[in-house]
């Protein structure tokens, strides 16, 4: 079945800045485009890190604390020196799961997303990820129609009724084997946007009670 990829749901046309980046630029990039972190990038378009509103406040108020004269005032400070690294990105083509696992896992609000190469190709954030699950319920519905009954697993289209409110999905009818029943859960479970499964689906053939083989004392090796 096809999963919606970061490619689907990233921001191509990415704000970004480069090491050299004055303090007082990078806040103003931040403002015009109404973001709250962008990417800081070599020559070549590789993802060195990442400059937050998070880390501009954080090395504001040091320095306002600290109050040490040897330190470089606020307006010399480059996008360099303040950003987060290393940075933690992703590929266009990994599941927009991974990406929402990632976030998660690294505690970040954003991740640079790189090509082959390892360049800047664009920027999802969790903002992005949210809109997986505001898929209306009608497309939902013809996934799990489509590609999990017909394409794979092969069940006409009338076996099972499909209900789905607000992303929660209802299975009601009957399919060919028992052993069915749990796959096919899954698989509507793994559908992005789909929130909760509920399943009165059934087997006509209980294939899970098939007995296995068993070896009579003929069959002993001694």
């Amino acid at each position: 079945m096809k999963h919606i990829k970061v490619g689907d749901l990233m921001t191509d046309e990415v704000v970004s800045a480069v090491s050299a980046t004055s303090f007082k630029d990078v806040a103003k990039l931040l403002a015009q485009h109404d973001v709250s972190g962008l990417p800081v990038v070599d020559d070549e378009d590789r993802v060195l890190g990442v400059v937050s509103e998070s880390d501009l406040l954080a090395r504001q108020a040091a320095q306002l604390t600290a109050g040490r004269a040897e330190d470089s005032p606020v307006s010399e400070v480059t996008a360099g020196e303040v950003m987060s690294t290393p940075a933690v990105t992703i590929h266009a083509e990994e599941p927009a799961a991974e990406a929402a696992r990632l976030m998660t896992r690294r505690s970040v609000e954003r991740l640079p997303v790189v090509d082959e190469e390892e360049r800047l190709v664009g920027i999802v954030t969790r903002r992005d990820l949210l809109r997986l699950f505001l898929r209306p319920d009608s497309e939902i519905r013809r996934r799990v129609i489509d590609d999990v009954l017909g394409d794979t697993l092969g069940v006409r289209a009338d076996a099972v009724e499909v209900h789905i409110v607000d992303g929660v999905v209802t299975l009601s009818g009957a399919v060919d084997r028992q052993s069915q029943v749990p796959i096919l859960v899954r698989l509507v479970e793994q559908l992005d946007g789909v929130a909760a499964v509920s399943s009165r689906v059934t087997g006509r053939i209980d294939d899970s009670l098939l007995a296995q083989p068993t070896r009579t004392a003929h069959s002993m090796p001694w």
